[in-house]
């Protein structure tokens, strides 16, 4: 018999599974375990609306505290797990020991931390994970101040979008041969490459960061291509979380190793959202997006309660960058050739991927239409 379900991490996805376990009519308690000293908020207008100051802090929020009194979801704000001990069930943190009959991983994304070689004596590098990396970056963001964005995908691209607005000054590098060289054809690319070029950002690809070093109050940032750049701020990205789960002997690949049903190698232990990794149509999958978070937190949910339900992913996402609204419908991967349609609006175009003559994706950018039809299309 479940009593007690321990959630190590307070963001989207450990909300929906709190919040899916008590809806399917789960008594015992739940404890989530935070590790930012602030009640579970949205993060994706972190680097869109937050950092522009167009939000504010309280409207981050998912839930005020009487919604958490009367679901008896207990929430220990500032209580980050430094062991996962799976043989005696418990999560330990510096205040102690948290019991659980199963646990669920929704530890999210962490910083890729520059090599301190490269960050020694260097203050203003920011890694925009949580409320406070943007509460620390917001200030620098002002009118002509010089910042280094490393990372051409969805995230770096939004900063880049939101620094260029209040009037910073960008340049952001990316290793690959282009920008978005995972997760978009060249269309995509090329459309957000004018883009960011017509707002005044330098983009830079095919080259990464060599090398930081403290140049009075300002960096000097040196690039791969022997360049070198005198900048006030450098944001770099993130990737999955997943010592916690090392440290606990769990398997992982790319992110906590989890079966069609959420379970890790350990069949007490869960895992959702960013930090998961699963094999979907043959290969290992890993989704960063809100509705993906949601919805896999609220299948382990279910599962954890017994209905072995089988995730079955409905990819969708979005990004919004200056007045552009980009909105991607499946997955991408393994596709063979894309096509480009105008939309009907000024400025819009859809992307479309195809294995064969089969669409298995889209990108729409200011195309909420063809967005909508092909989400019907997908299945999604």
């Amino acid at each position: 018999m479940i009593k007690r379900i321990v959630i190590v991490g307070a963001g989207q996805a450990g909300l929906a599974a709190a919040t899916k376990l008590r809806q399917e009519g789960f008594q015992g308690a739940i404890t989530m375990l935070g590790d930012e000293g602030a009640m579970p908020y949205q993060r994706p207008p972190l680097s869109k609306a937050y950092l522009l100051g167009k939000l504010e802090a309280e409207r981050l929020s998912f839930r005020n505290n009487d919604f958490f009194y009367l679901q008896n979801i207990g929430i220990c704000q500032n209580e980050p797990a430094l062991e996962i001990d799976g043989v005696t069930k418990g999560v330990v943190t510096a205040h102690g020991r948290h019991l659980y009959d199963q646990l669920i991983l929704a530890t999210g994304a962490d910083p890729i931390k520059l090599p301190a070689s490269m960050a020694e004596g260097i203050d203003n590098i920011f890694y925009l994970r949580n409320k406070a990396d943007a509460d620390r970056l917001r200030p620098i963001l002002r009118e002509g101040a010089q910042l280094l964005v490393v990372g051409g995908g969805y995230i770096g691209l939004e900063v880049a979008a939101a620094s260029r607005q209040v009037g910073a000054q960008v340049t952001l590098v990316e290793m690959a041969p282009r920008i978005l060289n995972r997760v978009a054809a060249e269309p995509t690319a090329s459309y957000f490459r004018r883009l960011h070029s017509s707002q005044g950002v330098d983009i830079r690809e095919g080259i990464g960061l060599t090398g930081l070093k403290p140049d009075g109050a300002a960096i000097t940032a040196t690039l791969a291509d022997e360049s070198t750049l005198t900048i006030d701020a450098v944001v770099v990205g993130v990737r999955p979380n997943v010592g916690l789960a090392e440290a606990a002997g769990l398997a992982t690949d790319g992110g906590f190793l989890v079966d069609e049903f959420g379970r890790t190698s350990d069949p007490s232990i869960w895992a959702a959202g960013d930090c998961a990794s699963f094999s979907y149509q043959s290969e290992m999958t890993r989704i960063e997006s809100v509705p993906h978070a949601i919805d896999q937190a609220e299948h382990v949910a279910r599962n954890i309660l017994g209905a072995e339900l089988p995730y079955r992913p409905r990819p969708w996402f979005w990004s919004h960058q200056y007045s552009t609204k980009l909105q991607i419908a499946g997955f991408n991967r393994g596709y063979d050739r894309a096509t480009v349609s105008q939309g009907i609006a000024e400025g819009s175009m859809t992307v479309s991927y195809f294995q064969g003559e089969r669409l298995i994706a889209v990108d729409c950018l200011n195309d909420a239409r063809s967005f909508m039809l092909a989400k019907r299309q997908l299945g999604l």
